[in-house]
């Protein structure tokens, strides 16, 4: 894509890599064309079954580029305008009908942290650190983060996070919810691989089921259970449903089975 992105698919597994760690992937125009050029690929790409979001080792996201911000002289009409330029993409990574697995490895600070919330999964290791600085900066949270870091740890807790500034160890993101498994630094993206390689044998069609009826957030018993319905009905006649029924009855083993942490 560019230098600032890697990316390679290998096996139906996608990896997006931010790839400046001498300014620990901090999000310069580079890294978000990258972004944006790695998820239209991802969209057209069928064969892409899963995706893996990761930083180069020791560095996840610090977030956006505060000399670029500085340097920028824009208006508020010209903020807004930046911004929506990068919910473009950013809206396509939150509603992409494959899994998303995150790799995080040091530092996940601002739109980072919120970056990392983009995933489906995360994996980090233990000096995996993140933190919602906006307010630091007299700003607020973006990249998304007010609609998925509550989703995550609730409304108070992320109030708690985004108005504190803080930051939270690997060991209290876990505990939270926002990572998923805590793994040794030279596993990370080995693990996030190996969660992502395991969809490459799930129905897409029941992924991207999932995936779309929890991004509606909170909604009355009945809609749900009308969602339910009509997402039930559509994977029943699924061919992925139907073999994976004939190997059951033929005891033989499921496709899809999530990797063991060993």
């Amino acid at each position: 894509m560019n230098d600032a992105v890697l990316y390679e698919v290998a096996d139906g597994v996608a990896t997006v890599t931010l790839n400046r760690p001498a300014r620990r992937n901090a999000l310069d125009a580079e890294l978000r064309d990258g972004l944006a050029r790695c998820i239209a690929g991802i969209e057209a790409d069928r064969a892409v079954r899963a995706v893996v979001l990761a930083g180069s080792p020791g560095a996840f996201c610090a977030g956006g580029d505060l000399r670029a911000i500085r340097s920028a002289a824009l208006d508020n009409e010209g903020w807004r305008e930046r911004m929506k330029s990068a919910h473009v993409w950013l809206a396509r990574l939150l509603s992409l009908d494959r899994a998303v697995v995150a790799a995080v490895d040091g530092p996940a600070f601002g739109a980072g942290f919120s970056l990392a919330l983009a995933a489906d999964v995360v994996v980090a290791s233990p000096r995996a650190r993140f933190c919602l600085s906006f307010m630091r900066l007299g700003l607020v949270p973006d990249f998304g983060a007010l609609y998925s870091l509550p989703r995550v740890v609730g409304v108070q807790r992320a109030k708690e996070l985004m108005l504190s500034a803080r930051e939270v160890s690997a060991e209290e993101a876990k505990a939270l919810g926002i990572v998923l498994e805590l793994v040794p630094q030279d596993q990370v993206l080995r693990r996030a691989q190996a969660l992502a390689a395991s969809f490459v044998q799930a129905s897409p069609m029941a992924v991207s089921l999932v995936k779309r009826a929890l991004a509606g957030g909170p909604a009355d018993l009945q809609t749900v259970l009308e969602l339910e319905a009509n997402a039930q009905a559509l994977c029943f006649g699924s061919a992925a449903h139907k073999a994976a029924v004939t190997r059951f009855l033929d005891k033989q083993p499921a496709l899809f089975q999530w990797p063991t942490g060993d």
